[in-house]
C-alpha cells in the first residue's frame, strides 16, 4: 500500500539503508518498475540524497530508514530540509505497536524526536490509515513554506492485509499571488528610491521563477544579491548580479546593503546568515525601507517589521513582477553599475599562500565546466572559494547545506549525478567534511555515478581553528587532523584518485578524472595558512593579539 501510494504521488526514487522493520516495503519495491531504490551506506547520506533529489526535481524526496539509530542518523538530513525549505518525506520503521512504550529494542518516540525539526511527525497506528497519511504527508511537505515530514511505520502495521480505497492524490500546492494594490505600492516605493537592492533566497524557486527574476531585474537595472548558497537563482554573469550576502559576504556588498534606501527581500527569511548576524539590517525596525515577500505569514514581522509585507508565493510574485511595465526614472542605474563593478573586482583572487592556489582552481572550473554543471559543497571555510570565485550560471546547479551541516557534498553529488547522468557533478569537501560521509563513495561506485570530489586538505578543521585564533590566539585545541591518503582511499573503492601538490597539477588531474568515467577524488593539499580567500591564519592571529 505504501509503495503504491508513493507511486501514485509521482515518487520515482527512494533512498534507503535497509532495516528489518520494513521488510514488506523492501519486498514491494523489489519488482516495482517505476520507483528506483538506492541503497546508501549511512542514514545521514540517505536523507541528504533525498533532500538534494527533491531540490533538483521540485517534488518531495523520499528516504526510508530503520528506527533508533537509523532515525537519529537521519535527523541531519531532516534538519537541513527544514532549513532549506525542501519537501522531504522520511519513513521510519518502528517497533510493533504492541511493544510501544516498553523500551523495546531500538525504540524511539519518532513523533517526539522529530516534532521540533519537521513540519509534521506522525505514527501510523492502523494499516487502513496509511493511504490518507501518505497523501497528507505529501501535501504538508509541499505546502506553504516547504519542509520535511516524518512518518513512523510500526512493523506489524506494514505486515497487515487490508482493503481500503485510495486517498485522493495530493494536489499541487496553491499559493497566493501579490494583489494589484501590493504590486502598485511596491512599484511606488521603487520609483521613489535612489539606492534599491533586491535580496533573494528561500526554497520555493524553480527555473521559471529564476527566469522571471532575471527578466524583471534586467529590464529595470535592479541590483540583485542572493542569500546563503542560493547563487544559482540568477546567472552570475548578468549585469544585475552583485554577489551573495551569506557567510563570507564581501565588504563592498555588506556596505551596500547598509547604504541601501530600499531592500526588497524576495523569498529569503533574512536570517542571520543573510544579514551578517542581523547587523546589515537592524531588527526590529531596519533603517532601510523594507519590502518583505514570503509565502509563510509567520515569517513576515518575525524578526523585521517591514514597511510592506507581502504574503505570496515566490514563483507567483516574480511572474507578476516580470509582467509589469518597466519602471520609470530608474535613478539607481549608477548605483547598480557600481555594485556590479564591486562584484567583478571580487572575482580577482589574491595570490594564496603555499604551492596550491585553490582560487586558481575555482577560476579554472568556472571557465572549464558547462553552464549546467552542478557543484555541491559541505560546510567549512573552503566553501568561501567556490562561493566567491565560481560563477553559477543556471538554476539548479548549486547544492549546499542551509543548515551548515558537514558531510553534505558527497551524498548530494551522488543524488545529483543519478538525477542528471549527463551533467558534470563536482563535490567540494574539506578534509574533515569528506570523512563525515565519504563512505557514500561506495554508493557512487555501485550505482555508476561518476562524481568528482575535490578534497581541500589542510590537515585541520579550518573554520573552528579560525574562530579559536580570533578568540584564543595561539591556543589551538582539538582542530588538527591526521588524515589518510585520500587518493588511495578512493582507489580502494574502485574510484579514480589523485593527489594535487601544485596549482599547475589541478587542470590535468581534473581532466583525467573526467575521462576516467568512474567516481573520482582529487586530494588537494593546501597550505594551512590559506585560511580565508583574503587573509592568512597568521594574520587572523595577529589581529586578535593586537586587538
Amino acid at each position: 500500500m505504501l509503495v503504491d501510494q508513493l507511486r501514485r504521488h509521482g515518487v520515482d526514487t527512494i533512498f534507503t539503508v535497509p532495516g528489518e522493520a520494513f521488510l514488506p516495503v523492501l519486498d514491494a519495491l523489489y519488482d516495482d518498475p517505476l520507483i528506483g531504490t538506492v541503497s546508501c551506506r549511512h542514514e545521514a547520506g540517505a536523507t541528504i540524497m533525498a533532500e538534494a533529489h527533491a531540490r533538483l526535481r521540485g517534488e518531495p524526496g523520499v528516504a526510508l530508514v530503520a528506527r533508533g539509530p537509523g532515525a537519529t542518523h537521519a535527523s541531519v538530513g531532516v534538519h537541513n530540509a527544514a532549513e532549506s525549505s525542501t519537501p522531504l518525506l522520511l519513513f521510519v520503521g518502528q517497533v510493533p505497536t504492541g511493544q510501544r512504550g516498553r523500551g523495546a529494542f531500538q525504540e524511539v518516540d519518532i513523533e517526539a524526536l522529530f516534532a521540533p525539526l519537521a513540519k509534521w511527525a506522525v505514527e501510523v497506528e492502523r494499516p487502513e490509515h496509511l493511504s490518507e497519511v501518505t497523501a497528507r504527508a505529501v501535501r504538508v511537505a509541499r505546502g506553504g513554506r516547504a519542509g520535511p515530514v516524518v512518518v513512523s511505520l510500526p512493523e506489524d502495521v506494514l505486515a497487515e492485509h487490508v482493503s481500503v480505497p485510495d486517498a485522493p492524490v495530493a494536489a499541487p500546492p496553491t499559493r497566493p499571488g501579490p494583489s494589484p494594490g501590493e504590486l502598485a505600492e511596491l512599484r511606488s516605493l521603487l520609483e521613489g528610491s535612489h539606492r534599491p537592492l533586491v535580496m533573494v533566497g528561500g526554497g520555493a524557486w524553480d527555473a521559471d521563477a529564476a527566469g522571471a527574476l532575471t527578466s524583471w531585474a534586467e529590464r529595470n537595472h535592479l541590483p540583485v544579491a542572493v542569500s546563503f548558497r542560493r547563487q544559482d537563482f540568477l546567472d552570475n554573469r548578468s549585469h544585475c548580479y552583485v554577489g551573495h550576502s551569506g557567510v563570507g559576504v564581501v565588504a563592498s556588498l555588506a556596505d551596500r546593503i547598509l547604504q541601501a534606501d530600499l531592500i526588497i527581500a524576495v523569498g529569503t527569511r533574512l536570517s542571520d546568515t543573510a544579514t551578517r548576524g542581523y547587523t546589515l539590517l537592524e531588527p526590529p525596525n531596519p533603517t532601510q525601507t523594507l519590502v518583505h515577500i514570503h509565502v509563510d505569514p509567520d515569517e513576515l514581522g518575525r524578526v523585521y517589521k517591514p514597511t510592506l509585507g507581502i504574503c505570496a508565493g515566490i514563483p507567483e510574485t516574480v511572474a507578476a513582477l516580470a509582467a509589469t511595465p518597466p519602471l520609470s526614472g530608474q535613478r539607481w542605474r549608477g548605483w547598480a553599475a557600481e555594485a556590479r563593478s564591486d562584484y567583478e573586482a571580487s572575482l580577482l583572487a589574491p595570490p594564496a599562500r603555499g604551492v596550491v592556489d585553490f582560487g586558481e582552481a575555482m577560476t579554472y572550473l568556472d571557465s572549464r565546466l558547462p553552464p549546467d554543471a552542478i557543484l555541491t559543497n559541505g560546510a567549512g571555510n573552503y566553501t568561501l572559494w567556490p562561493q566567491r570565485y565560481y560563477r553559477f550560471k543556471q538554476y539548479g546547479t548549486q547544492l549546499g547545506p542551509q543548515s551548515g551541516a558537514m558531510g553534505y557534498a558527497v551524498p548530494a553529488a551522488v543524488a545529483a549525478k543519478l538525477r542528471h547522468p549527463d551533467v558534470p557533478v563536482v563535490a567540494i569537501s574539506g578534509d574533515g567534511d569528506f570523512l563525515m560521509t565519504g563512505q557514500e563513495l561506495a554508493t557512487a561506485v555501485q550505482y555508476d555515478a561518476p562524481i568528482i570530489v575535490l578534497v581541500v586538505n589542510n590537515g585541520m578543521l579550518a573554520t573552528i581553528r579560525m574562530h579559536q585564533e580570533r578568540t584564543f590566539p595561539g591556543r589551538p585545541s582539538s582542530t588538527d587532523l591526521d588524515n589518510p591518503d585520500f587518493a588511495a582511499y578512493a582507489r580502494a573503492f574502485g574510484a579514480f584518485g589523485a593527489t594535487i601538490e601544485r596549482t599547475q597539477d589541478f587542470p590535468p588531474a581534473f581532466e583525467k578524472a573526467l575521462d576516467a568515467r568512474v567516481p573520482a577524488v582529487l586530494d588537494i593539499l593546501v597550505d594551512p595558512e590559506a585560511i580565508l580567500p583574503h587573509s592568512t591564519l597568521s594574520e587572523v592571529r595577529r589581529q586578535a593579539q593586537t586587538g
